[in-house]
């Protein structure tokens, strides 16, 4: 059975997130009633990460086998004549019998938005955390890169989750201004990411920001491992996961 690897964008906003469920519309779930029209048969598809409902993606990585032969662009062709306007096929590719997304990765990549004006456009407010107010760059920047190398990120994920070990390795943390004045960026890039790990780091360095915390405060709530120590989870429309790399 022919294998192939796609990546898709997708705006997340009206989505319960990447993985099917049993009520609402997902991305998996839009790309297997997709294919499996394609196949004229059941088609499963695994992604690189399970995003959340509300988060978007410019560059989710997603794998599958079909047993009708199809060229890479003409797949790429059909699913978008049959998914959503919000979501998107960008390419697709042949790919390894055994090839997992998830499983394959050497890192991910995601990226917060902050609105930091006063009023959030019409255009943005999908895709932002409106957080008006004086914010310190410099020391949320400070902050971030004491993230970096590798941790026990427990703090930082979302409770009642119990995955079977909490370290991750953070290649690259930082914070920086937009092209637009008004918006913060903040990126990182790691081997992995627990659930909600990105959106509680947007929120405790939001909360250095407004100059509740010192930057240092960061490696605190590290040594804990206690998520009640770490600012809040920040709201998921402001996330996106930018690419995965292999």
């Amino acid at each position: 059975m022919p294998r192939f690897r796609i990546t898709i964008a997708y705006d997340g906003t009206d989505y319960v997130g990447w993985q099917r469920q049993a009520t609402g519309v997902s991305i998996q779930g839009l790309l297997e009633d997709a294919l499996s029209q394609i196949e004229e048969g059941p088609v499963t598809v695994t992604g690189a990460g399970r995003t959340d409902a509300g988060v978007h993606a410019l560059g989710q990585v997603a794998a599958f086998s079909l047993t009708r032969p199809i060229a890479t662009d003409a797949l790429v062709r059909a699913l978008n004549i049959r998914l959503p306007n919000a979501v998107r096929a960008l390419a697709a590719e042949a790919a390894p019998a055994d090839f997992h997304p998830q499983y394959a990765a050497r890192s991910k990549t995601y990226r917060y938005h902050i609105w930091n004006g006063d009023v959030v456009s019409p255009f943005e407010y999908r895709y932002v955390w409106h957080v008006p107010g004086a914010l310190d760059l410099a020391a949320m920047g400070a902050a971030a890169r004491m993230l970096e190398g590798r941790h026990d990120f427990a703090a930082f994920q979302s409770v009642g989750s119990d995955p079977a070990q909490t370290e991750r390795t953070v290649f690259s943390s930082l914070v920086h201004r937009s092209e637009n004045p008004d918006e913060i960026a903040y990126e990182i890039t790691g081997d992995g990411f627990l659930r909600h790990m990105v959106r509680a780091i947007a929120g405790s360095l939001v909360e250095i920001g407004r100059g509740g915390r010192r930057p240092e405060w960061i490696q605190e709530v590290i040594a804990s491992r206690d998520r009640s120590l770490a600012g809040r989870t920040a709201p998921s429309a402001g996330l996106c996961l930018v690419r995965v790399e292999y």
